[in-house]
């Protein structure tokens, strides 16, 4: 694996990894991970695919080794992409998007179809309505007790770095459908992928809710390129029946792996790892 800074246009500077090793009539894939606010976090899911084709991932602007301050758009962030597949020497992608990332990847190929070689949807995007069952789970996940510590760390103006990795974990060991071993993963995530660029977070929700994606589902299922593929868990705590909606909708195949949760790959490793190797088999044989 090499890990490289690319520089864009306006100067701001993304720290990219790129595994794998180019393979004739293979495309190239770009994993574009969630959040939004925090680092990549997909070298698992890279190493799954790496022996099949190139894999590159970046820290999104503003996260981990990617530092910058400013305003976060759709927008930019499309653009950001465009200008790494550029560096990259790459005309076409397959993207692999997880969770936010579904999102970003879908607004990418509604600006630039012409570059999207096959597209791979982890853990979304979702289709509404989701969010009152997604909060009802996740409130479900938690006990009494956590609800309060959680409410209450979330009025904390300034939390210490330990306040911020017990916030963070309880809020994320409700992506977990193994109640075994979510909490552990949880923390792992919390101690992992700070700091959260709350900020980043707050401007790129609102942009999406201000476009949602699926006001564009029309558009979107004219220029889906054909294999695409919907991966999601059937223990996540957005329903999967969101995801289905959303795959009749744009007449795409929808996988959804029993007994995981926001992360399959962590759950059902084997499964996952099954359909989502199918799945890049699948954009190369067009």
């Amino acid at each position: 694996m090499t890990a490289t800074m690319i520089e864009l246009d306006d100067g701001a500077q993304l720290r990219t990894w790129t595994a794998g090793s180019a393979t004739a009539r293979r495309f190239p894939v770009v994993m574009v991970h969630g959040g939004p606010g925090v680092p990549d976090y997909l070298a698992p899911v890279a190493g799954i695919i790496d022996d099949l084709c190139p894999v590159h991932r970046y820290d999104q602007r503003g996260t981990g080794g990617s530092p910058w301050e400013g305003e976060h758009t759709i927008a930019r962030h499309v653009d950001d992409l465009a200008r790494l597949l550029d560096a990259w020497g790459h005309d076409r992608a397959v993207l692999v998007g997880h969770s936010f990332g579904t999102n970003m990847a879908g607004y990418f190929l509604l600006a630039h179809p012409e570059r999207v070689a096959g597209l791979i949807q982890i853990a979304g995007p979702f289709l509404e309505p989701w969010r009152e069952a997604d909060r009802a789970a996740q409130r479900a996940r938690r006990t009494d007790e956590q609800q309060a510590r959680l409410d209450e760390l979330d009025a904390v103006g300034s939390r210490t770095d330990a306040e911020e990795v017990e916030y963070l974990t309880l809020k994320w060991h409700t992506d977990h459908a193994d109640r075994t071993r979510a909490w552990d993963w949880a923390l792992e995530s919390a101690r992992t992928l700070r700091p959260v660029n709350y900020t980043m977070n707050a401007q790129l929700n609102a942009a999406a809710k201000a476009d949602p994606l699926e006001a564009h589902v029309d558009k979107l299922r004219e220029r889906l390129p054909s294999g695409a593929v919907i991966i999601g868990g059937a223990g996540d705590s957005r329903p999967a029946d969101a995801l289905r909606r959303l795959g009749t909708r744009l007449d795409c195949e929808v996988v959804i792996v029993p007994d995981a949760g926001h992360f399959p790959w962590l759950e059902s490793p084997d499964r996952f790892g099954t359909a989502l190797r199918a799945a890049v088999e699948e954009q190369n044989r067009r």
